[in-house]
Parts: structure tokens; C-alpha cells; sequence
């Protein structure tokens, strides 16, 4: 649609302010070939205005719901996660963290009265095979004990 037909629209529908309107009436009235689209314009909107709308049937509110009904009921998202098993997988990284830490620090030189941390210490001392060793038993321990719970759960669940 170019921008001429659009305002002989707005001239037909009386949605232009009265300045705009005497100019495209003016155009109207010295310009054949538009005075000739206005005509059929006109026309066509009195045609579509004497149209009659067309109604549903009365029982096409009630066919639209009873298929809305039979159709299946969309299945919500659930992405809830346990807060238990957040908290055992932590524990289970932190704990081995934490207690390698607290080997560390007994077993470093610590002078409360100088507050000298000395940090200088012999890692082969402190990664000797035993400390590897219960390093790795006690996360087999944690590990079987979540496996435990999740197995529970699981049992229980069904």
C-alpha cells in the first residue's frame, strides 16, 4: 500500500485533522486518476461495511473446551534438586581438603608467641604412603556412604 492510498484511508475513515483533510480533498477533486481511486475505495468500504459478521454456533464454545480436554495435560518441568545431595558431594571435596590442611598446620613450625608460621617443611614428610593411604580409605568411606544413602532413596522411592 503506498502512502496516498493510506491517506485516502484516513480521509474515507475521517481519522486526518481538518487541514490534511481539505489537502487530500483538494487533490482529490484536481487529480482525476485519484479522484478515480477514491471512488473505488469508497465503494470497496461500503461493500465490506454492508458484509455481515458471521457468528460460531452456539455449542462452539463447548466443542473447543471438550477437545481442549481430550487433549494431554503438558507435563511441568521439574528440576528440583535434593539440598542433601549438594551438601554430600561438598563434604565429600571439602573434607579431604580440610584435613590435609589441619596435617599441614600441626605439623608445621607454629609460635604463637612470634605468630611465625613457618611454612617451610618437607612435602616427601607430609605425603608419605600411609598419609596417601588414609587419604584414599577415607574417601572410599564417604563415597560408599553416599552411595548408601542414594541407594536408599532410590529404594524407598519405589
Amino acid at each position: 500500500m503506498n502512502r496516498i492510498e493510506e491517506q485516502l484511508w484516513d480521509y474515507i475513515d475521517g481519522n486526518l485533522d481538518e487541514a490534511h483533510a481539505k489537502t487530500i480533498a483538494d487533490q482529490i477533486h484536481s487529480n482525476p486518476e485519484l479522484k478515480h481511486q477514491y471512488e473505488q475505495l469508497v465503494s470497496l468500504n461500503l461493500t465490506l461495511n454492508a458484509l455481515s459478521q458471521d457468528e460460531p454456533s452456539l455449542s462452539f464454545t463447548r466443542n473447543v473446551m471438550e477437545s481442549i480436554a481430550h487433549e494431554p495435560q503438558p507435563v511441568a518441568l521439574t528440576t528440583k534438586v535434593n539440598k542433601k545431595l549438594i551438601y554430600g558431594i561438598g563434604l565429600i571435596l571439602v573434607l579431604p581438603l580440610f584435613s590435609m590442611f589441619a596435617y599441614i598446620v600441626y605439623y608445621s613450625d607454629l609460635r604463637l608467641p612470634d605468630f611465625n608460621l613457618n611454612l617451610n617443611f618437607n612435602l616427601k614428610k607430609f605425603f608419605t604412603p600411609t598419609a596417601f593411604n588414609i587419604f584414599i580409605f577415607s574417601d572410599i568411606v564417604i563415597g560408599l556412604i553416599f552411595l548408601d544413602h542414594l541407594l536408599r532413596s532410590k529404594a524407598a522411592g519405589k
